[in-house]
């Protein structure tokens, strides 16, 4: 019996650029407008095809529904890149902590 196919499997990596803008729009349920202007903004840079098309990718997606979140709590656009820069930091130093004690498990492990 045929396995059943896996919907993630045809989901395209969470970091690659394959939404235009309009798709990126409405799966995020935003105006395009809305969309440039949190790019100038800076809180998102999208990728740029060779004709200067943009593109976004589902990590930039969970980045415009967390810019929504904020924005409905209130919180200005000069606010949101500041927590969006803060909360960057932070993903990151959790991440070299992790990395960091995985290194030194590792090495406690392994006779002198």
């Amino acid at each position: 019996m045929p396995q059943e196919p896996q919907p993630e499997s045809h989901l395209p990596d969470p970091g690659r650029a394959v939404y235009g803008i309009s798709v990126t729009a409405d799966l995020a349920g935003i105006g395009v407008q809305t969309l440039r202007l949190y790019e100038r903004h800076g809180l998102l840079t999208p990728v740029r095809s060779d004709g200067g098309t943009r593109r976004y990718s589902s990590d930039d997606l969970a980045r415009l529904h967390r810019i929504a979140a904020l924005a409905a709590a209130g919180v200005n656009l000069v606010g949101i890149a500041r927590i969006l820069d803060l909360e960057d930091v932070n993903a990151d130093l959790h991440a070299d902590n992790d990395r960091l004690r995985r290194d030194i498990s590792t090495s406690s492990k392994s006779p002198d």
